[in-house]
């Protein structure tokens, strides 16, 4: 990462203070990111990590010595409009904005920044918290080669990354690394409920599920084998798991369900998109 690039936060909320967190832990200097949110909680918190903050994006803008390399949009959806329209002014050829909005498109972007501003649309998820995010970007046209590489290295820093040229395929990614963990954690608290039931004791029950879960994730992201083959791995014919298994894949299938709860989100996607 380029270690004198000047970022500019707009939003401090849980994702705002995973990057700032990751961008210092990769060496970033705290000097170069200017936080702005209106509340001074989250200010409060940024100024304990050493950086500089404001209130509203136009005290930023009253600082014309400072340069900005990149905006960083933060905020929620349903803030983002309201927060273009004052990040208007601070388009320029030479400055990237990078959304993690979800649901917002490039040309909703574009629509209000203008259309040669160069813009990334970025789709991380909840473990970026603890630097084991998912986060997929999609480029505008406008975006230069060392924009591009410069928006990469700024969310690697919370983990993996992924890059598609058709932003039509953020939908999909959304429903699933984005909306992903939420499945997952549902999967946690199925098991734990099981082993409760079972006779297990609460604790024991929620650590069994958790390390399981985390286990399997891990073994999965080391392993060169599929998930399929892992799974087999596991199951004995005429065992436990095969026995297991069995109801899993009975009545349509977990794999029904999967894709059935995917469908519907990418549809919810597309329909936030379009609003």
């Amino acid at each position: 990462m380029s270690q004198d690039k000047q970022i500019l936060l707009v939003g401090f909320g849980n994702m705002g203070q995973a990057l700032a967190r990751g961008w210092l832990a990769k060496g970033h200097a705290a000097d170069a990111i200017h936080v702005v949110d209106p509340e001074p909680g989250a200010r409060e918190v940024a100024a304990k990590l050493r950086l500089r903050t404001s209130a509203a994006i136009e005290e930023r803008s009253a600082d014309p010595d400072r340069r900005i390399d990149i905006v960083v949009l933060a905020v929620k959806p349903n803030q983002l409009a309201a927060v273009l329209e004052k990040c208007r002014a601070a388009e320029s050829p030479n400055r990237v904005f990078l959304s993690i909005a979800a649901g917002k498109s490039i040309q909703q972007l574009l629509h209000v920044l203008g259309p040669k501003a160069a813009v990334v649309r970025a789709m991380p998820n909840t473990p970026a918290a603890i630097g084991q995010g998912m986060t997929v970007l999609t480029a505008s046209g406008t975006v230069t080669s060392a924009q591009r590489t410069l928006c990469g290295d700024l969310m690697a820093a919370v983990g993996a990354i992924a890059w598609v040229d058709d932003e039509g395929q953020m939908d999909a990614v959304t429903a699933v690394s984005g909306s992903g963990p939420a499945y997952v954690f549902l999967l946690i608290e199925c098991l734990e409920q099981a082993a409760v039931d079972m006779g297990l004791a609460r604790e024991l029950a929620k650590q069994l599920a958790t390390m399981t879960v985390a286990g399997a994730g891990a073994y999965a992201r080391s392993s060169h084998e599929t998930a399929a083959q892992l799974r087999q791995r596991v199951t004995s014919p005429g065992g436990t798991t095969q026995a297991a298994l069995a109801q899993l894949n009975s009545a349509g299938g977990l794999a029904e369900l999967i894709g059935r709860a995917v469908r519907a989100a990418t549809v919810r996607s597309r329909e936030l998109s379009a609003v």
